[in-house]
Order: C-alpha cells, then sequence, then structure tokens
C-alpha cells in the first residue's frame, strides 16, 4: 500500500490538465468581457451618430425634419446599435437645434443584470 501511494506522489501524469482547468475560466471571462465591452462601445457609439444626424437633420433638412415628432423618429431610424430602445427628445435651447438621448444598456453576468445608463447630446446650429 505504502508503495502504492509512493508511486501517486512522483507520477506527474495530468499535470497539464490541472493547469487548463485553471487557466481556463479566467480565459473565458475575460474573452466575455472583451466581447460586452464592445458591444457596449457600438452602442454608445451608434447613440451619438444617431443624434448628431438628427440635429444636423433640424437645422439643415428642414423639408424632411419638420415637426419635434419627426426629429425623433428620424433620429430612431439612424440608431443602428444593440436593442436598447434609446429615448429620444428635440429642443431648440441655447445653441440651436440640441437632440438627446438616453438609454440603459443591460450587461447580463452570471447570476444578476447590471444597468448602465448610456446618454448622447448633440447640438447643431
Amino acid at each position: 500500500m505504502r508503495l502504492w501511494l509512493q508511486r501517486l506522489m512522483a507520477a506527474e501524469h495530468g499535470g497539464a490538465a490541472v493547469e487548463y482547468a485553471m487557466v481556463l475560466p479566467v480565459f473565458i471571462t475575460l474573452i466575455v468581457g472583451g466581447l460586452c465591452a464592445g458591444n457596449l462601445a457600438f452602442a454608445v457609439n451608434s447613440l451619438h451618430y444617431a443624434v448628431q444626424d438628427a440635429a444636423r437633420c433640424a437645422s439643415v433638412k428642414t423639408t424632411v425634419c419638420t415637426s419635434q415628432s419627426n426629429i425623433q423618429s428620424y433620429a430612431a431610424g439612424r440608431y443602428s446599435g444593440p436593442q436598447i430602445s434609446p429615448s429620444f427628445s428635440y429642443s431648440t435651447g441655447g445653441c440651436g437645434h440640441t437632440v438627446s438621448a438616453t438609454a440603459t444598456y443591460p450587461i447580463i453576468l452570471a447570476a444578476a443584470t447590471l444597468n448602465v445608463p448610456i446618454s448622447a447630446s448633440a447640438c447643431y446650429p
């Protein structure tokens, strides 16, 4: 029995499998985290593009963007990011035609959901 225990302690078979099992969860977490961060950046970039284009439309394309509801629907049509349902608002404030948007981006974790608020605003004279 003692000889069997000595052989077991001296054996090095399966060392790579143990190291792989220790590194794999960290690697998968980094890959999934990078994908989530990239998707969040895509949502923010798309939201900024939509409000900038809608503010420009309100100022320059007066035949297309004639009313507040037209401008809001134009901005919603320009948004091409993930399905997070942003809400757009339009005003004619201090700098000219201002279009703003807010949305909540959900990051789904293993046991909970983390809601990240994102917003964008653009003004075109």
